[in-house]
């Protein structure tokens, strides 16, 4: 659903995102939407039910999920630093722009070094069988020691990434629907 010229006021539609770039936002936003709540009910339900077959199926779940977010946020990433990003609009105060600038590098980094870190430990546990079907690739030895650590980390930013991530949301929002300069129809649709 596009947003119509009326919704706005006078300025100028600012210019969008790509559409690799819309796309790869929303399948991302979509798959850490369902990872957060997934990893809290998984270990919630692992010390419950001392990993039965459902706790290990959500763990599985995660874990192929997150690897997928990994990937897709390395061709993020690469598909940024070749189309680069819009300019920001002219609306945006200076506070804004540092902010807004801010809270996206954040958001990358986050994307990036959760789904390493939850790789990472999975590997040092070791714990890499997804449905009984295939192995990640280990990218650290065996340690459980260091699998608590590194998993620990992995779930403090975690929690990190989704309040980065709904206050990205709430900004989107407050543009939409209370500046009402075009800020979010430059992420919107994805098509």
């Amino acid at each position: 659903m596009a947003f119509s010229d009326s919704t706005r006021d006078s300025h100028a539609a600012p210019e969008r995102y790509g559409r690799a770039a819309r796309r790869l936002h929303w399948v991302i936003a979509a798959f850490v939407a369902c990872l957060i709540p997934l990893g809290v009910a998984m270990v919630a339900r692992g010390a419950a039910t001392n990993f039965d077959a459902l706790t290990d199926t959500l763990y599985s779940t995660h874990k192929l999920l997150g690897f997928v977010v990994l990937w897709l946020m390395v061709l993020r990433v690469l598909v940024r630093v070749r189309r680069g990003a819009p300019p920001p609009v002219a609306t945006l105060t200076p506070v804004e722009r540092v902010v807004s600038h801010a809270v996206h590098v954040v958001l990358y980094v986050l994307l990036l070094v959760v789904p390493l870190l939850g790789w990472a430990g999975v590997s040092a546990f070791p714990a890499l069988n997804v449905f009984g079907l295939f192995d990640l690739p280990a990218i650290l030895p065996a340690n459980e020691a260091m699998a608590k650590v590194i998993l620990g980390a992995h779930k403090l930013l975690a929690l990190g990434l989704g309040f980065f991530a709904l206050a990205h949301v709430g900004a989107a929002l407050q543009h939409r629907f209370i500046k009402r300069d075009g800020v979010m129809q430059r992420m919107w649709p994805p098509n």
